[in-house]
């Protein structure tokens, strides 16, 4: 596209009556297509990333959440700051992160069973009866997740479950962390 300005300029022809052989000797530039036109690749990616994004928040985000090992984390953080309280501080920010992991999940579900019912009246009153049993199968998957997301809740409330799990992955790190530093600083001097 920058070679347009370096070309030297070419005259037309002044005469109306030139032909087409004068014309077509003039060398066309060339724009490549990508500037004008949208490929449907291009497009296909687009809506892939809006759909990823939508889903973020399921109970794939959660479940993420549970099987991430804390164990490194709490390992940096006791080599960074070897404090018992410095550890009780972040298994509380730990706790808090779930906690905002689990409201999200409960609002993306709570907003997609009020949509899905939605869909299900606007359809049935249309006479869609394929459509309005697929959406009620779509609401029992949601309304399962829901009660899955709820029962993970009341764990991390009781603190048994999944959720503990985290706790004892990080507890675990950050001891292994204090060990290291014993063993690097004391034990191995004698």
């Amino acid at each position: 596209m920058f070679n347009f300005f370096k070309r030297k300029a070419e005259i037309l022809p002044l005469n109306p009556s030139s032909t087409n052989e004068e014309i077509n000797r003039i060398n066309p530039i060339d724009i490549p297509e990508n500037i004008f036109i949208e490929n449907e690749k291009d497009l296909a990616l687009k809506n892939d990333d809006v759909a990823a994004k939508k889903v973020d928040h399921s109970i794939e985000l959660l479940f993420d959440f549970l099987d991430k090992n804390h164990e490194t984390k709490g390992y940096d953080d006791a080599l960074m700051n070897p404090d018992t309280k410095h550890m009780e501080q972040n298994i509380d920010s730990l706790k808090n992160q779930l906690e905002r992991t689990i409201r999200r999940v409960k609002t993306f579900y709570e907003d997609f069973i009020k949509e899905i019912d939605f869909h299900i009246d606007s359809r049935a009153r249309s006479g869609m009866v394929d459509v309005v049993d697929e959406l009620k199968m779509k609401k029992n998957i949601a309304e399962s997740h829901m009660k899955k997301v709820l029962e993970i809740e009341t764990e991390h409330i009781n603190n048994i479950g999944d959720s503990k799990g985290i706790i004892i992955s990080y507890t675990r790190g950050f001891m292994n962390g204090l060990s290291a530093i014993s063993h690097h600083s004391i034990l191995k001097r004698f």
